[in-house]
């Protein structure tokens, strides 16, 4: 049938039952992209829902969180790699790979300060009910003197600090890892360095301090108080935080003769993958 035949036939039958179709025919569909933001955003809500047990609340941040990563890692990395193709086919909704990118981030935008907001509301409510997430400045003689013992025995050795320099150019950072960046000046001299610690992903993100009082301190805190045992000599003029999200979409050939072998490799590439989103947190030491 002729597509203008077809068409006029739909809008006959629709005027026939008393429903009008909306013009243009893109109005019909709702982007996948933006309609998963707008779920994301009512699991963050819950966490804000005072019916729920205040944990719960805080899982829902934590699910709405992970939600993100895994968007990013997949649906806008495909996205970002149609850009890159020169590819402008529209969606069913209209809109280019461009333009749902740039949709994407004004949402995400907004989704991520509206998770800050429910974070620092969700601190100050556990703290009230004897759950507190504390800073390096909050820490007592007693726990300093724990601290010291679990620092030379657990954390000290799986850290590597690296320098970047000419000679040393800047390291893989893995999917999802997580690193302190510091600008030093040697004392002796002046001299001034650049360096990077990893935080090692098999350790917890909160350490639990000791005592009866539920304490959490965390990681980047715990070894923020021993830089100079990691830089000897060198004081600290700079100090942030990044943490990166690289490409992780996975296209897998089903009629491959060894789906094993071509899974490993896959999986290889996936560790390695472009980076699709790098966020930053700026801390600078008090004079």
């Amino acid at each position: 049938m002729d597509e203008a035949v077809k068409s006029k036939a739909e809008e006959s039958s629709a005027d026939r039952q008393g429903v009008r179709l909306p013009d243009p025919p893109e109005s019909r569909f709702i982007n996948r992209e933006l309609s998963w933001l707008a779920f994301n955003e009512r699991v963050l809500e819950e966490a804000e829902n005072r019916n729920h047990p205040l944990l719960e609340r805080l899982n829902f941040l934590s699910i709405s969180a992970n939600n993100l990563d895994e968007f990013y890692m997949v649906r806008v990395a495909g996205l970002k790699g149609q850009q890159a193709a020169g590819i402008t086919t529209l969606s069913q909704e209209g809109l280019t790979p461009a333009q749902q990118l740039a949709a994407i981030n004004v949402l995400i935008g907004e989704l991520m300060r509206n998770q800050q907001a429910s974070w620092r509301r969700l601190r100050d409510d556990m703290r009230a009910n004897g759950i507190a997430v504390i800073d390096a400045g909050e820490v007592t003689v007693e726990e300093k003197q724990w601290l010291d013992g679990f620092f030379l025995d657990q954390i000290f050795p799986v850290l590597t600090p690296m320098a970047m320099d000419p000679a040393h150019p800047f390291p893989f950072i893995p999917n999802l890892g997580f690193a302190i960046i510091l600008d030093l000046r040697r004392a002796e001299d002046g001299r001034l360095l650049r360096a990077l610690i990893v935080l090692p992903p098999q350790m917890s993100r909160f350490l639990r301090l000791p005592g009866k009082a539920i304490r959490f301190l965390p990681l980047e805190a715990v070894i923020g108080m021993y830089l100079d045992r990691l830089f000897p000599g060198f004081g600290v003029t700079a100090l942030g935080y990044f943490r990166m999200i690289r490409d992780s979409e996975m296209e897998i050939e089903e009629e491959a003769e060894d789906l094993v072998r071509l899974f490993e490799t896959a999986l290889k590439r996936r560790r390695r993958g472009s980076v699709i989103r790098l966020e930053i947190e700026a801390n600078m030491p008090d004079e």
